[in-house]
């Protein structure tokens, strides 16, 4: 009888060994129960995805720098930016770039009418004419622009524009 215990006792324990073994077998190495990592994946699919995604953040970054050395506006277009003009230095404005004028003083520069929409008043300002403090002005046509005619010059901006 001792002898059958022992053996049952021994085959119980092979049983339960068996049940909590066979299923960690079953999943095998790479599983997502048992995730497997290899060097070759680190190198050459991991690192790549990484410097994809580092190369894309640069890029993004050397745009946004470029775009601040060129004066072209690197906001977006529903946001206003302070840009300081000196005297003779000109602000020309793509179509639908809006100004206003809040330091100093500035003239419309156009090489035909209309030059500048004035939405304040809701009238035109052509090619010479002095920009009124706080009136919101339009390009509304390319080669439209803003020259400085005082010492420093304060322009609210939105939409894109290059300084010369």
């Amino acid at each position: 009888m001792k002898k059958n215990r022992r053996l049952d006792r021994i085959l119980a324990l092979a049983a339960v060994v068996a049940m909590l073994c066979v299923p960690a077998l079953a999943a095998g190495p790479g599983s997502d129960t048992d995730p497997l990592v290899t060097l070759s994946y680190l190198q050459e699919t991991f690192l790549n995805s990484i410097m994809e995604k580092v190369d894309q953040r640069i890029d993004e970054r050397n745009n946004q720098i470029a775009q601040k050395l060129t004066g072209t506006s690197g906001e977006g277009a529903d946001t206003f930016c302070v840009v300081t003009l000196a005297s003779g230095q000109t602000l020309t404005g793509g179509i639908g770039c809006e100004v206003m004028l809040r330091v100093g003083s500035a003239v419309c520069t156009a090489p035909s009418a209309p030059g500048l929409i004035d939405e304040t008043s809701a009238a035109t300002l052509n090619s010479g004419g002095a920009l009124v403090q706080n009136h919101l002005y339009m390009m509304t046509i390319e080669g439209r622009g803003v020259k400085a005619t005082a010492a420093t010059t304060k322009l609210l901006v939105r939409g894109s524009y290059t300084i010369a």
